[in-house]
Formats: C-alpha cells, structure tokens, sequence
C-alpha cells in the first residue's frame, strides 16, 4: 500500500511539473512571483459571474440594508480602485448569514458575511477583511488553487490539463451545480498565499489611511471566537491562522509602518462604522441563513460552506495547515 502511495504521489509530482513546463507560469503583479495558473482573465471574470448568485443564494441573500451594503460596496471598491488590477468588475456583497466568513470568487467577487461584520467594531477592521480578500484576487490565489485542482482531477479521470479545461471543468471545482462533495473549490490556503494576502491586504488599507492594526485585530477577533470551541468561525477552515502568523503580521506592521500610533497617519472609523453599520445592524430580524443551515458549496471534512452539517469555514485565519 505505501509503495502504491508513493508511486501515484510520484505521477502526480511528475505531472504537474509537465503542466509547468507546457504553459501556466506567469508573473503575478501584485507579488512579483512566478505562478501557474492557466485561468485568464477573461474566464475569471465569466466564472465567477457565473457563480456568484449561487454562493450569494446559499449564504441567505445580501442583508436586508441597503445602506449597509452601500458602505461596504464603497469600501471595497476604494480598495479595488488602489489595488493592482483596478479593473475588474468588482463585486462587495454582505450575505445575511449568521457564520463568521468571508471569501472571494474569481474575477473580482468579494462576499463577508452578517455574523463577521457583527464581530467588528472599527470601519479599519472591515477593511483589513475586504482587503485581504482583494489581496486573494489580485494574487490569484483562487486560480491558482483551481488550476491545481483540474490537474489533479485531469491525471486522476482522464479530463485532460487545466488549460484544456472546457467552462463545465471550470465551473464543477467551483462548486456551481455539483453534488454535496463534488467540489474542491476553497480548500485552506498554504501559508504562503495567507502571507501574501494578509501583506497585499496592508497595502490597500493603508494607501487609503486606515490602521493597519485593524487587520490585527480581525485576526484576533477570530482567533478568540474559535478558543474553546470544537468548530471555530467557517472563515477559519480556508485560511490558517497560527500565531505565528499574528506575530508574523505584527513585526510587519511595526516594520512597514511605524507610524500606525499616529491618528493624523492612520485612522480606525469607529464612530462611522457604529452609525453606519452597528446601530442599523441591531434594527435588523434574525438572520436568514444560521449556523444549523448547512449550504452545498464546500465538501465533506472541509468545515463550511459545504453541506456536510452546521461546521463553518471562512478567510482571514485558522488551524496551522
């Protein structure tokens, strides 16, 4: 049995580095690191068009304020508008879900989640969450992830190579229209892409003043949410938070950005986010989508949005992969 395990782990290594050597490897702008992604532009774009009203629908909907979902769509899209690929055709929505998350789709589509926003305090903190999530799009995380995902289903079936793929390949590791365990789409991010996130999600906030602490703080936020708990928040299922990686992000922000003390440099927002959002929030009903409410989108033994039961997933933090 080991042998048989080693030689498959063998033929997958070998066949992904023919996918390499054929084609996929670019340089990312926002990195500056080479990648293999063989999902272009265009069908970022289409895919997640395509997707978005499934995920959008499985969350309960966008949340009934509109004035809610003005201020983060605004917030967003300031942060897309500083971000390196600007012209996407970026999406913000706040879905009425009681689970702690938020995720981004190919192409530009950022979704958090009711139960997260109401764990913020500070209009900082909202944006150290959409920007990280930016900071997943424009490194192309998400393609990346999904490219892999196509080989190994390629080599594994007979499907072929992910720059192959037709729309249908595409969109079955999506996660659009397939069966409870049929999708592999949002499996936990490697270190090195929450990294990349977490600095590229910096970057954005503070090119429009907010405090870099704010994303500390999110990733505090939910490191307690989870302490004691035998499911911590669905964000955490995808996105690893060691405490390295706190540690990590503070060393950066004391290194990169010194300044973080000074109010007339960097700014939270609490009052505006209070009025705006917090304050509208409490006026609110239940939310539609709860805990107990398990969606089709993630598989079995990955915590989240996937049907497998009321475990939860998300994206700024988790469990050390």
């Amino acid at each position: 049995m080991k042998g048989r395990t080693m030689g498959f782990k063998s033929f997958l290594a070998f066949g992904l580095s023919l996918a390499l050597l054929v084609g996929g490897c670019t340089t990312n702008p926002a990195t500056g690191r080479s990648q293999f992604n063989t999902m272009s532009t265009s069908q970022e774009i289409a895919h997640g068009e395509k997707a978005a009203p499934e995920f959008r629908d499985q969350y309960g909907g966008e949340i009934p304020s509109q004035a809610i979902r003005e201020y983060v769509s605004n917030l967003g899209q300031r942060l897309a508008e500083v971000s390196e690929r600007p012209d996407l055709p970026w999406e913000f929505f706040v879905v009425d879900s009681q689970v702690i998350n938020a995720f981004a789709l190919p192409g530009g589509k950022v979704f958090v989640s009711r139960g997260l926003v109401e764990k913020l305090d500070s209009e900082a903190q909202l944006a150290g969450v959409l920007g990280h999530e930016v900071g997943h799009v424009t490194a192309q995380h998400i393609g990346q992830q999904m490219s892999q995902a196509l080989i190994v289903q390629g080599l594994a079936i007979g499907v072929g190579v992910a720059a192959q793929s037709s729309d249908d390949d595409w969109m079955q590791v999506l996660g659009v229209g397939a069966q409870v365990g049929g999708t592999v789409y949002l499996l936990k991010f490697g270190r090195e892409q929450e990294h990349e996130a977490d600095e590229l999600g910096l970057r954005y906030m503070t090119k429009l003043g907010y405090n870099p602490v704010g994303q500390l703080q999110v990733m505090e936020i939910l490191r307690d949410e989870s302490a004691g708990q035998a499911r911590g928040p669905e964000f955490l299922s995808t996105h690893p938070l060691p405490q390295s990686r706190i540690d990590r992000l503070e060393r950066i922000i004391h290194e990169r950005y010194p300044q973080f003390e000074d109010p007339a440099k960097y700014w939270f927002g609490f009052d505006s986010f209070k009025t705006t959002v917090l304050d509208k929030l409490g006026k609110l009903g239940p939310p539609k989508h709860t805990r107990d409410q398990p969606t089709a989108l993630l598989p079995c033994g990955h915590g989240g949005v996937g049907g497998c039961g009321p475990a939860e997933h998300g994206s700024l933090a988790a469990a050390s992969r």
